[in-house]
């Protein structure tokens, strides 16, 4: 299995959409944040200065992610980027497209200069959490925590770059 990663074309739209509502709904509820995030990602993550990222396995797109600005600007002098909306087909999971999809987000902050990279996911989400920390994030607590638009998001980590 051979997966590619490329950046987001206008013709991956509805697949983004479809990936990301699918991981949502299987363990969570659909909040606001989300729906404006995947019905105006043009404005929400791209035009900010945000990036998508596809996985693609034989012309099709099996998953996704986006690295942008953060919702929060700790203000502490450093160019943070956040990754959002990693999703991968279900069928597929597990066989490498997250981490496809994290590396190709991480070159993408590198390549915009990031000095860090934060995220949040849900402690139910065991196997996403292991890729973040085989990736090098680690886990954020205290004070360290950022406010979240996000009911379900009970995990927050960073990668320094």
């Amino acid at each position: 299995m051979i997966v590619t990663t490329r950046r987001y074309t206008t013709a991956d739209k509805q697949a983004y959409i479809a990936l990301n509502l699918d991981w949502i709904e299987e363990s969570f509820t659909l909040e606001k944040s989300d729906r404006d995030q995947l019905e105006n990602l043009e404005t929400t993550i791209l035009a900010p200065g945000g990036q998508i990222i596809v996985a693609e396995l034989d012309g099709q797109v099996v998953g996704t992610g986006a690295i942008l600005p953060p919702h929060h600007d700790p203000q502490d002098g450093r160019k943070w980027m956040e990754i959002v909306k990693m999703a991968a087909r279900k069928d597929l999971r597990g066989q490498g497209i997250g981490r496809a999809v994290l590396e190709a987000l991480i070159a993408e902050g590198r390549s915009r200069a990031a000095d860090a990279i934060w995220l949040e996911t849900n402690n139910d989400l065991k196997a996403a959490i292991r890729l973040y920390e085989r990736c090098g994030f680690q886990h954020l607590s205290g004070d360290d925590l950022w406010p979240t638009p996000y009911a379900r998001c009970n995990v927050q980590m960073v990668l320094e770059l």
